[in-house]
């Protein structure tokens, strides 16, 4: 029996909220056992046992395994075109380092900056780039890199710049309307694209100034110009300068990648280009063989310098330094399909919109359910489109726009996908800048709250609430639509909810759309 002959055996009974939670509790369990006790940071096997353990109390309670199964890899067939950006983006990686690309950018970054300004440079150039392709991975994974070459130059420590890094790439992948999960959280609550990123701007640009002023901040306080190590800095420049033909040439790439970006081109085919040209310029420039280009983009750039700083920087890229990576994705997301297609997510989130009588209630827990949706099911796609479409009529019943809506979930699942390890954004940032996470140097976690702009946004978002400021009432044009269109309406009291088949269109729709992936 294949997965599209399936057939739904009718509507499910929700287990009870002790029920629902008893997977996620026994997973955590498993995830602290091997992190914290035996001090291994591979979470694999304990969301294997989680998937599974959800699984069998499905059938416990009469599902179909070949019903939850067709649950497990409908989430993993929507979010394969993120899988896909992975392996690319690894291919990237090893080719620009042959091609001298990241090289380049590294010799004239320290070259040009100051390592005072670092941190705060560092991050404003991500969220350039990541507005400007749309794309938080790609960014994280070229330029991204780059910059952890330049910082470790200047000896800022790696967890800085790792923040500073996904603060500007995870910034643009919330504002760009060239950005997959920008377009999914205004599509399942049923605003436009461009008034949900205006509507974003009252959390995301003082979340950014934040930011922006405590790396300003921390770059004087953390180097002081006596302890910045010329010679270091000029050791790695020397050594780059004899190993690379640099200039403006391998520069071409990533210019050509950026321009296909602002001429709107579907950034997967953008960075597949990328890679093409990298290739090019790798063997007509730097003199590589065909088969070297292969290796490169296959297994990553490989050299010897005898320097450790050079040798760290360098070794890096391939298809295959994804792996890792994409296999953590790949179960985690089945666990979380597991999850959602036996009723635990929704019967958790029921249990939740019940008890909530306020508007800052409600907000403050469609932050936190997108928030704890992303921990659990490991995919930022699910932390939107459950949340958003769950908590949808309950905004509309008491008479709020569900732009209030749209911007909560964005602050709990994408800006803190990458600050959950096994998460696929925590997963990729680990894997595509180098941290020793997966070598048990656990200490490489502190990124993670000094990735200041991720977790900021969401508390000025709770703060708002809270506050009521910047929380929008519906329109009458909104309210005329939600007429127009049969939209459910739930009152406080009320345990209706919203029809989830239009989400699951468009779940379908943004991540199979080229234009819009990570």
């Amino acid at each position: 029996m294949t997965d599209a002959t399936v057939q739904d055996t009718g509507p499910r009974t929700l287990p009870s909220l002790g029920l629902a939670i008893l997977p996620i509790i026994v997973t955590l369990g498993l995830l602290a056992l091997q992190l914290f006790y035996y001090n291994d940071f591979t979470p694999h096997i304990p969301l294997i046992l989680g998937l599974a353990f959800t699984g069998l109390l499905g059938v416990l309670r009469g599902q179909r395994w070949m019903d939850i199964r067709e649950g497990v890899f409908h989430v993993i067939h929507v979010s394969m075109p993120s899988l896909s950006v992975l392996i690319v983006v690894g291919m990237l990686i090893g080719v620009w380092i042959a091609s001298g690309t990241v090289p380049t950018l590294i010799y004239y970054g320290l070259t040009v900056l100051t390592p005072q300004i670092f941190l705060a440079a560092a991050m404003v150039l991500c969220a350039v780039v990541s507005v400007s392709l749309g794309t938080s991975w790609g960014t994280v994974g070229t330029i991204g890199l780059a910059l952890m070459g330049i910082g470790a130059g200047f000896g800022i420590p790696p967890v800085w710049t790792a923040g500073a890094v996904v603060s500007g790439a995870f910034f643009g992948d919330k504002v760009s309307p060239l950005s997959d999960t920008t377009n999914l959280a205004p599509a399942v609550t049923g605003q436009n694209v461009f008034d949900h990123i205006k509507n974003m701007m009252p959390t995301t640009v003082p979340a950014m100034l934040i930011a922006l002023t405590i790396y300003v901040v921390a770059g004087y306080a953390l180097i002081e110009p006596a302890d910045t190590s010329f010679a270091s800095i000029e050791r790695i420049t020397t050594r780059l300068d004899q190993d690379f033909q640099l200039g403006l040439i391998p520069l071409l790439p990533a210019l050509a990648v950026l321009i296909l970006a602002l001429m709107k081109k579907p950034p997967l085919p953008s960075l597949f280009a990328g890679v093409l040209l990298g290739a090019l310029v790798a063997m007509f420039y730097q003199g590589a063989g065909l088969h070297d280009v292969f290796s490169y983009a296959n297994d990553g750039f490989r050299t010897e310098t005898g320097i450790a700083e050079i040798d760290t920087l360098l070794n890096k890229g391939g298809i295959q330094s994804m792996m890792w990576t994409i296999s953590l994705m790949l179960i985690a997301l089945g666990f979380g399909g597991a999850l959602e297609r036996t009723g635990c997510l929704e019967a958790i989130i029921q249990a939740i919109i019940a008890r909530v009588k306020s508007f800052a209630g409600v907000q403050t827990s469609a932050i936190g359910t997108a928030f704890a949706t992303n921990m659990v099911a490991g995919d930022p796609y699910i932390s939107i489109a459950l949340p958003g479409r769950m908590f949808s009529p309950l905004y509309r019943g008491m008479g709020y726009s569900t732009l209030n809506l749209s911007r909560a979930v964005e602050e709990g699942g994408t800006m803190m996908s990458p600050l959950i390890p096994w998460n696929a954004g925590g997963a990729f940032v680990i894997s595509a800048l180098g941290l020793g996470v997966m070598d048990g140097n656990l200490g490489d976690l502190m990124y993670i709250p000094l990735s200041f702009a991720c977790w900021i946004s969401p508390l000025i978002g709770i703060f708002y609430a809270i506050t009521g400021f910047f929380s929008p009432r519906a329109s009458d044009a909104e309210r005329a639509t939600w007429e127009e269109t049969g939209e459910t309406v739930m009152d406080l009291g009320d345990h209706a909810l919203a029809d989830s088949d239009a989400a699951d269109a468009e779940i379908e729709r943004v991540t199979h759309d080229p234009t819009q992936q990570h």
